[in-house]
């Protein structure tokens, strides 16, 4: 939206209901009047904004909130004034001091319940030695403004010749695109505060595969590998000590998914949640059950999970969710927990908040799993552009199918260990050992999946990494064998405590128990039954 447009929709504009705003910025905002008032006029609002004098936005801040609705400009130099170039650049700065001053500015501005924010990270001036530092500083900050619910603008709107010239830190053109974006976030409801924090487990309550690894084999400490999903654990007391209620979803089995809870070792323990609901069915119906007990709509949660398809799931299925991405890296740990700090907008404590998740503890006592279906991913599935690569094991390097074999417990058809010389023998006689490797248009998941199919076509081990579960590359891989010149012909299944969702998949029709430890395989039927899954992943074969 250039000058002229705004100008036309101001002059065409034939009213609505008025709505006054107070613009809250350190710089000049008058020459964004015109825009604020137009990009109202296009949502039939008519905006009536005003503006505080130029450089007394830290002033506001120290004054009592009132009535008035705001929306807030902020720039890096709102939260540490040593970064405003019309100050010229400090002799000296220490970053650690910087910091703690954006935070209490970033408390006072959080009392200030009738404002919305939006957060420019425009250049900085070189105010460390270490330009390192500085772009650390900036991320800081970033952080923080995230942690206060500020809507992130991009950073070429920032004109350092205007702001210098005039003092409007908005080059003009974009005054248009800023203007919108400020009228939009103060337009729009604001969410309120948000009660249940749900959580999954596996790599992101700790980091490893507890049905996998075991509980030696997980890391939650303040060491090593498990410090970012110790120092989780950690905020996440601090908010069920402030009443959040806490509850965790996992697709495990219940024991074993309880087993790091109950060993004593963890910051978090079992009594700290209000439900930890372990099942192999979609993580939205968990949800969606947990809501109803709790008589609480969708809004009031927030859903954390490291696996982008389980976001994405709980996104299509309740979009009233608010979903946050556990960070893969240490560094995106401070955003993302100001991220989820913001969902959880608490004032005072009180001693009921304390006692909030014993309360509905025993409210929830007795929950169910739902087995309810979750959201048709097909179309996110199809965007994921997924390869799913053959690798011939039967020669050569198999130290890695072993290996997969001999770890996984929730996909495996029978939870059968193998030893090399077993495998090798089988191979002479004429058996294969297969695996694939899983890619799609984030990158490459490895080798996730092994068979082991001795030379009368028996399959002796099929096992997933549960790393790709909802992804349907079992299905793929199965119809490329079955379409095979020596598709498999059985399989020995056996049940184990832990590979439910490997039973489940031997419910699909094409298969039909025939006695003695042994599941025939229809191959015929499983091709036609899973034709469609061709469209959602691309097979390369050996």
């Amino acid at each position: 939206m250039n000058f002229l447009e705004a100008h036309r929709l101001v002059q065409s504009f034939a009213g609505g209901p008025a709505r006054s705003l107070r613009v809250v910025l350190s710089g000049t905002g008058e020459p964004l009047e015109i825009y604020l008032r137009a990009a109202g006029a296009r949502r039939g609002v008519a905006v009536e904004p005003s503006f505080l004098p130029f450089n007394t936005l830290a002033q506001h801040l120290l004054g009592e909130p009132d009535e008035t609705p705001e929306v807030f400009l902020l720039m890096p130099w709102d939260l540490a004034s040593e970064l405003d170039w019309r100050s010229g650049i400090p002799s000296t700065v220490d970053r650690g001091e910087l910091i703690e001053r954006a935070r209490a500015t970033a408390a006072r501005i959080r009392r200030r319940r009738n404002a919305c924010l939006g957060y420019l990270p425009a250049a900085v001036p070189p105010v460390l030695a270490d330009p390192d530092g500085t772009r650390e500083l900036v991320a800081a900050l970033q952080a923080i403004a995230a942690g206060l619910g500020a809507v992130e603008l991009p950073s070429s709107a920032f004109s350092l010749t205007s702001y210098l010239g005039t003092g409007c830190p908005i080059g003009g053109g974009s005054l248009g695109a800023i203007a919108t974006a400020l009228v939009d976030a103060a337009l729009e409801p604001r969410r309120e505060s948000a009660k249940v924090l749900v959580s999954d487990l596996d790599n992101v309550m700790w980091r490893g595969v507890v049905a996998e690894d075991g509980l030696e084999g997980i890391g939650f400490g303040p060491q090593g590998v498990g410090y970012r999903h110790f120092v989780y654990q950690t905020l996440l007391g601090r908010l069920k000590n402030e009443g959040v209620l806490l509850a965790a979803v996992s697709r495990n089995d219940p024991e074993v998914a309880l087993g790091p809870f109950r060993s004593g070792q963890m910051a978090l323990k079992e009594d700290d949640f209000v439900a930890i609901v372990a099942s192999y069915h979609a993580k939205s119906a968990q949800v969606e059950a947990l809501a109803e007990q709790l008589n609480l709509g969708f809004d009031a949660f927030v859903f954390v999970d490291d696996n982008e398809v389980e976001l994405t799931e709980m996104g299509l299925k309740l979009p009233a969710v608010r979903c946050e991405p556990f960070p893969s890296r240490d560094d995106d740990l401070p955003g993302f927990l100001d991220r989820v700090t913001a969902h959880f907008r608490r004032t005072v404590v009180t001693d009921e908040d304390r006692d909030r998740t014993a309360l509905y503890r025993r409210r929830l006592a007795g929950m169910v799993p739902s087995t309810a279906q979750g959201a048709d991913l097909r179309a996110f599935l199809e965007g994921l552009a997924m390869t799913l690569v053959v690798h011939d094991r039967s020669a050569g390097h198999r130290d890695r199918a072993i290996q997969l074999i001999n770890k996984t417990n929730q996909f495996s058809v029978n939870g059968r260990r193998v030893a090399t010389e077993e495998v090798e023998t089988m191979l002479a006689a004429g058996g294969r050992l297969l695996t694939a490797t899983l890619n799609d248009k984030t990158g490459t998941h490895g080798e996730i999946l092994a068979i082991l199919i001795d030379s009368d076509d028996v399959v002796k081990s099929l096992v997933m990494s549960c790393r790709v579960f909802q992804r349907r590359a079992e299905f793929a891989f199965l119809r490329w064998l079955a379409s095979g010149a020596r598709p498999p012909r059985a399989f020995e299944v056996a049940e184990t405590p832990r590979n439910e969702p490997a039973r489940q998949f031997l419910q699909d029709p094409a298969f039909r128990v025939a006695g003695s430890g042994l599941v025939e395989f229809d191959a015929k039927r499983f091709l036609e039954d899973h034709a469609d899954v061709g469209s959602l992943i691309q097979l390369v074969e050996p």
